[in-house]
């Protein structure tokens, strides 16, 4: 379990989760400084809390994490299930909570699932990203939502070069360009502007962030493909390299970026079955009022084929 120990609201429902879990002989596994945050004493749960630290691997063995917090919260267990791939539940506390399954008032339902497996696995894909200078590699890393190039001074615009599959696009002077994932495409990708991707849908987007071109358009690529940004050399002061806004890398004048879809998905625990059109509407709270759609469909359906 990874809790945003920062919020008070957060400590109290991963402390209700703790203990119900213990509570049904499921073990739950914390790591050391959450615990102590929390306050809890793993002597008090009779060997159904184990605490984890640096020198241990904290998924190993484990069904599922269980996440408290936001979006930020399961982007680090991203991180932390990157290797094994095991399935991350978010209860959310957040915000908008886009990557979150269930929301602190679902605590009792939630634990049923768990202790009943009445849950499924789904498999995001994730973008793996690579920074070379002069043809060296010299960072990689992964991103579940977006691996995003950013100029790294305000005054100054960075000039770079975009490429898809090995052959340029575009040159341009810009804010920065977000590569991004279906997954992705409501977090950075969507404060670009750039366009919301069905979690079925596989495929890679880039979109430029404030670019002086004439042709500075939103792309979405087939999965296979390969996202690329050069930094060009004029750029002055480089720029930064942020994947899902958690991990950084200063990228100097001349830095080339690439971004392929990653070799390991991402798995999100899914406890209910609405569309992801549903999910749209509630997270962003959009107004549907008048929506007539069902009603409408039954009511000019020819009797005889009710079936259909």
């Amino acid at each position: 379990m990874l809790t945003h120990t920062g919020r008070a609201e957060a400590r109290e429902v991963a402390v209700a989760f703790c203990k119900a879990l213990a509570g049904h002989d499921i073990v739950v596994r914390l790591p050391d400084e959450e615990a102590a945050d929390l306050g809890i004493e793993p002597a008090a749960y009779a060997g159904l809390v184990e605490l984890t630290g640096p020198d241990r691997e904290p998924t190993d063995g484990c069904e599922l994490v269980l996440v408290i917090g936001g979006d930020g919260t399961i982007l680090r267990a991203a991180e932390v299930t990157h290797a094994s791939g095991t399935p991350v539940l978010g209860v959310n506390l957040g915000h908008v909570g886009f990557l979150a399954e269930a929301e602190s008032d679902d605590v009792e339902s939630t634990i049923e699932a768990i202790v009943h497996r009445r849950y499924t696995a789904e498999d995001r894909l994730t973008l793996d990203v690579r920074v070379s200078t002069d043809g060296v590699e010299v960072f990689r890393t992964f991103a579940v939502n977006e691996a995003s190039v950013e100029k790294a001074s305000r005054e100054r615009m960075l000039e770079v070069v975009i490429e898809v599959d090995d052959r340029p696009l575009s040159r341009f002077g810009c804010d920065g360009v977000v590569c991004a994932t279906p997954t992705g495409s409501t977090a950075y990708n969507f404060s670009a502007g750039g366009p919301i991707v069905w979690p079925g849908v596989e495929a890679l987007l880039m979109v430029p962030i404030s670019a002086h071109a004439l042709f500075a358009r939103p792309l979405v690529v087939a999965p296979s493909s390969e996202l690329a940004v050069e930094v060009l050399s004029r750029t002055a002061g480089g720029g930064v390299l942020w994947c899902d806004g958690r991990r950084a890398f200063d990228l100097p004048p001349g830095a080339r970026i690439e971004v392929t879809r990653g070799d390991q998905p991402v798995r999100l625990v899914r406890l209910h079955t609405a569309p992801f059109t549903d999910r749209l509407v509630a997270k962003f709270d959009l107004p549907v009022d008048g929506w007539r759609g069902a009603a409408e469909r039954r009511r000019s359906t020819p009797r005889g084929d009710a079936h259909a």
